[in-house]
């Protein structure tokens, strides 16, 4: 029993190199852009079903000006921020699913690759800035209308990082083994 010692070793450790590596595959992808991270939503918190209908939205003011292959950065952030700012104050409620929807019709209707947006729409660390067409009276420092965290992709914990974590767990189970 002695001699297979090494091999166990071998087999744990890679086992959970594989574990961690799947670890990374069972996280929340960032084709639906809008997600910051950090942003107090878990996994099983259900939503409020968002109070404006994405569905009928003008998809057309990003269709029309973000054009591929290279999707240049001016016509499509602020063809979405046109968009999405008449909603900003539905698509910044966490309680509900507004953002998910929109999000979810942009990549689905403009055929767009999934995280375009987040990867070149950054106003500010605040996220994509609304500022007002008209003001009603000029003011001299207008407040922005914020979509939170519009642009920030969805961080994922490497697994890098997890497998010399768990590196010190297989000597235990090689214990374990051992005891048996």
């Amino acid at each position: 029993m002695m001699d297979h010692i090494p091999f166990l070793h071998l087999v744990l450790f890679l086992f959970i190199i594989f574990a961690a590596q799947l670890s990374a595959y069972t996280s929340i992808t960032d084709a639906v852009v809008g997600h910051p991270a950090g942003n107090g939503r878990t996994l099983l918190q259900i939503k409020k079903p968002c109070p404006v209908n994405i569905e009928n939205l003008n998809y057309t003011i990003i269709t029309s000006q973000c054009k591929g292959p290279n999707y240049p950065p001016e016509p499509c952030c602020s063809s979405l921020t046109e968009l999405a700012c008449p909603i900003a104050s539905d698509l910044n409620d966490q309680t509900n699913d507004c953002d998910d929807q929109l999000f979810s019709y942009i990549t689905t209707v403009g055929k767009y690759p999934p995280g375009l947006f987040s990867s070149i729409c950054k106003d500010s660390e605040r996220g994509l800035e609304c500022h007002p067409a008209t003001p009603p009276t000029p003011t001299p420092t207008p407040t922005p209308t914020t979509i939170a965290n519009a642009a920030t992709p969805i961080g994922i914990f490497p697994p890098i990082v997890i497998a010399p974590l768990l590196f010190p767990l297989h000597f235990f189970c090689v214990k374990i083994l051992l005891l048996i």
